[in-house]
Formats: C-alpha cells, sequence, structure tokens
C-alpha cells in the first residue's frame, strides 16, 4: 500500500492496463503537453501512436473512439463534463445503443474518463455534474470514484470492460491522498457499495464528492451521539441497492447527499428505490440533500452555497430523526 494522490492513482492505472495490453490507447485534448496529473509521462513512454492529441472536436473523436472499439481497441478517452453535450450523438445514439442494436454481436470497450470541474468559480458552461443523465440511458456503466484507491481500481476494471463506461471524477478530489494497492491487478468491482462508517441511527449514501462532506458530518454527529452509517455507492450503473436497503432497514432513516442537480438526479434514483423496496424499513422521511435547482453562477460566494455540505447534511440527518 502506497500514500497516493487521487489524480495520481489514475495516472499509475493508465500506465498498468497500457503496458499490459497494447490495444490499450489514450486520446483526448491537449494531454501530450501534460507535465503532472493523469496524463504525466504517457506520451514518452508509449509514444505518440498510442497517446493522441484530438481536435477541439468532442463529437469527432468520440465518434472516433466508439469505431476503434469495434475493431478491437480498448479505447480511453479523456474530457470535461460540460463538453460532452457536443457529443451526445455519439455517446447516446452510438455508444449506449449499438450492442444492443447489433444483438449482441459487437462489443464497445471503450472508456471515458471525465472531469467534473466545478465548485472554483468556472460558471455554467464548465461547472457540470451530469452523471445523472447517463444513468438514464441504458447501455452504459457509470462510475463515480471518491477515493484514490477507488479510482485506481474502478478504472483499470473499466478498462477491461466489454462495455462503454463513464468514469464521473469529481474535479474536487483530485488532490485528496490515500492508501491504494501496489498491485498492478488491483480491481473494484462494478455494483459493490462501500460501508465508509458502519453506524446504526441513519444511513447516509453519499456520491462523489458529496462522500467528504457525509463524513464530515457523520463524525460531528458522532460527537453529539449520532451513530451515522456512510455508504459509497462508487457506481451508479449496476447500483448496489442491497447494501443501501440492508443498511437502511438496520438504522430505519435515510439521507442521499448528491453534488448534481436535485431533480432527477441519482440522489432521487436511489430514494425511489428505497420508497418503492424498503418502505417498511423507513422510520421517518427520505431527506436528499443535493445541488440547487439553478445554474451555477461566476461568483464563487454564491456558488458555494449550492452544493451539499457538511452543514446541510447534518440539517437533514436532524430532520429525519425528529421526524
Amino acid at each position: 500500500m502506497t500514500q497516493t494522490v487521487f489524480i495520481e492513482a489514475i495516472n499509475h492505472a493508465t500506465k498498468e492496463e497500457m503496458r499490459k495490453d497494447s490495444n490499450v490507447f489514450i486520446m483526448g485534448e491537449d494531454i501530450t503537453l501534460s507535465v503532472y496529473g493523469a496524463t504525466q509521462d504517457l506520451l514518452s513512454e508509449f509514444g505518440d501512436t498510442r497517446v493522441l492529441d484530438t481536435p477541439l472536436s468532442e463529437n469527432g473523436f468520440v465518434g472516433a473512439a466508439v469505431g476503434a472499439s469495434l475493431v478491437g481497441k480498448r479505447p480511453l478517452v479523456e474530457t470535461v463534463s460540460s463538453f460532452m453535450w457536443v457529443a451526445m450523438d455519439q455517446f447516446i445514439s452510438q455508444a449506449a445503443k449499438m450492442r444492443y442494436m447489433f444483438g449482441g454481436q459487437a462489443k464497445l470497450p471503450v472508456t471515458f474518463r471525465v472531469s467534473m470541474l466545478y465548485g472554483s468559480g468556472a460558471a455554467a458552461h464548465h461547472s457540470d455534474r451530469n452523471y445523472p443523465m447517463f444513468m438514464n440511458m441504458p447501455g452504459m456503466k457509470i462510475i463515480v470514484p471518491s477515493t484514490p484507491a477507488d479510482a485506481k481500481g474502478l478504472l483499470k476494471t473499466a478498462i477491461r470492460d466489454d462495455d462503454p463506461c463513464i468514469v464521473f471524477e469529481d474535479g474536487n478530489l483530485y488532490g485528496t491522498r490515500g492508501e491504494v494497492p501496489d498491485d498492478d491487478d488491483h480491481l473494484v468491482p462494478f455494483g459493490v457499495a462501500s460501508i465508509l462508517k458502519p453506524g446504526t441511527d441513519v444511513t447516509i449514501v453519499a456520491i462523489a464528492g458529496g462522500v467528504i462532506h457525509a463524513l464530515a458530518a457523520a463524525k460531528e454527529l458522532e460527537s453529539q451521539g449520532v451513530s451515522a452509517e456512510v455508504i459509497d455507492p462508487r457506481t451508479l450503473v449496476p447500483l448496489d441497492k442491497k447494501t443501501i436497503l440492508d443498511s437502511v432497514e438496520k438504522t430505519g432513516r435515510l439521507v442521499v447527499v448528491d453534488p448534481a442537480h436535485k431533480v432527477c438526479s441519482a440522489a432521487s434514483e436511489i430514494s425511489s428505490i428505497v420508497a418503492q423496496e424498503g418502505f417498511w424499513s423507513l422510520q421517518a422521511p427520505i431527506q436528499k440533500v443535493a445541488a440547487e435547482q439553478v445554474h451555477i453562477p461566476y461568483s464563487q460566494a454564491l456558488e458555494k452555497l449550492i452544493y451539499p455540505d457538511k452543514d446541510k447534511i447534518i440539517s437533514a440527518v436532524n430532520n429525519t430523526l425528529e421526524s
């Protein structure tokens, strides 16, 4: 185990998988210029036939990656969440639907690494947390790591998977540190949630960057005599319903923390599942702590009011305990 920064864990996973399989290559905008972070030193080791700078045309290079995956390559595409809209035809009409429409005869082992850069004054055009929209479309696996170990293990699993995978990376986590296994075959399976903190009084399910705030809230609640169980789903498609439902059966209460906009969010889907399949376990209404349903302002003073934070989570927990 080695103490590793989140973004370095992504770099390590990329190098290990490129060394293991010559069909793996990476493409994206300006990746050969990186002197730090997720694409550092890739060009010098693997050359310009496997580390490809692309034109500023997301629809073009996402489509090229889909095509490459159909003929046996394993593309790893780096992009930003706000640029995905430009390539929606390729994401939805091709990547998500092609295997189904070809009757299972085609494999699409393509992985998209998507940076979510929000909370730093990037304004509405560059502050998307859009994983819920892709959850709605069958055919793609949706990954939301919150720790360096999971960032590495889930990315490696995605690269080896034969279906389109989108790894949504919360930019607010890039500088966080954690223990990461040194094993080249450190894989984290899809559809298996992680219980980050056991508890008995309330279940907190937190997604991506919401996990840090949930753990901080749970620590403060502990000092107040409230035992909160914190669960990180790690993947939203597939979703580990059983771990969440088992926890709610134990605690009787649920708070869901989601940095995405609250309407039709991942939090909404998780809340719906528990309301439908775990209703008789609930002792109080479900609480949802998600981003306000407004566009992201340029003002950082205003922006920070929009997202979930420790205080909002504690307030939601208190609400469900008092119900």
